[in-house]
């Protein structure tokens, strides 16, 4: 909490609180039954965790990028793959709060920031990824709706969640032919593959999302025709510090658990602790969960701020507190020995929920792309 405003540390506390007693309980039994959490989330939402950096007219906290920061670090020490659900979803609101006219701020943002309702971020395809301009969904218009046929991978949520923020084609190829709607759970056409099982992340469902001769409303589309791409990478700019925060909080939650299990051990008749090559792992762990931390919040403070710097910052922010943090908590890992290796431990939970943070919203190597061409352009 160093160099955080007074209220920045009460924010942390609330969260650290709530992970402590909300989540943390239940992290190991989320994850082994794959339980989606919504009313835990709902509890999450009444203290302002739902549309954190949302107007307050439309039901949202009006709070800093920096201040989401701290708040998403704190929750993810509870549990990881939840907060990172939350994160997205906040991704969302803020798209259609910053993006949307009035009516539609007024229809969709005041049941998300309460988490009555949940959001889905669709940008993913099968066929493109990393490589987002080249999407393929399409959407044709006629008359006042749009007829929306394609598919989404790997879409957090995707199911069981109630509105999904649509990228899709509306003009011709790469990114100016892409355009923003927002589809609500029950359209006619509307429907997702099975749920996937994955390694970690899995307190939220992940289904492909598909489109079969949707009509969705041009009323449902934020912003204009052809702004869906640049909607898509300022939203995607916040996701990266708000995916980054979520590392931390892994990181932090593995090294106390490390500096525990080190006091605790023994081996050859004396703790681990003693070992002066553990303590300058432990060392360097805490030191490079710093480092992280201070590249996020220094990327938070421009985005907020509006900085020219702030993309390139965030995609930094992004790159090294996701690779540093999976180091950090694999490490905790490995200094538990064999015992960080069985469920009964969370060690194991924090890297396997972690390590998709250096693939998802946008890949670490596309993060290194877009901090090279930042530096090779001048």
């Amino acid at each position: 909490s160093v160099g955080l405003t007074e209220d920045q540390k009460e924010f942390q506390k609330v969260a650290l609180d709530f992970a402590a007693k909300e989540m943390a309980p239940y992290m190991a039994e989320w994850d082994e039954k794959e339980i989606f959490p919504v009313e835990t989330m709902r509890k999450a939402a009444q203290l302002g965790f739902g549309g954190i950096y949302v107007k307050p007219d439309v039901g949202g906290s009006g709070l800093s990028r920096l201040d989401t920061s701290v708040i998403f670090e704190a929750l993810s020490t509870g549990c990881t793959s939840t907060t990172a659900y939350m994160s997205i979803h906040n991704m969302c609101v803020w798209m259609i709060d910053t993006f949307g006219n009035e009516e539609q701020r007024r229809r969709f943002c005041p049941s998300l920031c309460s988490m009555e309702r949940f959001a889905s971020y669709c940008l993913t395809e099968p066929g493109s990824g990393s490589d987002a301009a080249s999407l393929l969904t399409s959407a044709q218009r006629k008359g006042d709706t749009y007829i929306l046929n394609g598919s989404k991978a790997f879409i957090s949520g995707g199911g069981d969640t109630d509105v999904y923020v649509v990228m899709c084609r509306t003009g011709g190829p790469g990114p100016k032919g892409i355009s923003c709607l927002v589809l609500e759970k029950g359209t006619p056409g509307l429907s997702f593959g099975k749920k996937e099982r994955k390694v970690g992340w899995n307190s939220q469902p992940t289904r492909a999302v598909i489109f079969e001769d949707c009509a969705v409303p041009v009323g449902n589309r934020l912003g204009a025709e052809g702004q869906g791409f640049s909607i898509a990478m300022q939203g995607l700019n916040g996701g990266r510090i708000n995916i980054a925060s979520c590392s931390l909080g892994a990181a932090h939650a593995s090294v106390l658990l490390a500096q525990e299990h080190l006091t605790v051990r023994k081996q050859f008749g004396e703790p681990l602790a003693n070992n002066q090559y553990l303590q300058f792992r432990l060392a360097e762990m805490a030191t490079r969960l710093v480092a992280a931390r201070l590249l996020v919040r220094d990327a938070a403070r421009a985005l907020q701020e509006g900085r020219q710097d702030a993309a390139v910052l965030c995609s930094m922010a992004k790159l090294f507190a996701t690779d540093e943090c999976f180091l950090i908590c694999n490490q905790a890992l490995q200094m538990h020995g064999g015992y960080g290796y069985l469920k009964d431990y969370a060690v194991q939970q924090f890297v396997r929920d972690v390590r998709v943070h250096q693939i998802l919203e946008g890949t670490n190597e596309v993060m290194r792309m877009i901090v090279a061409r930042n530096l090779l352009q001048g």
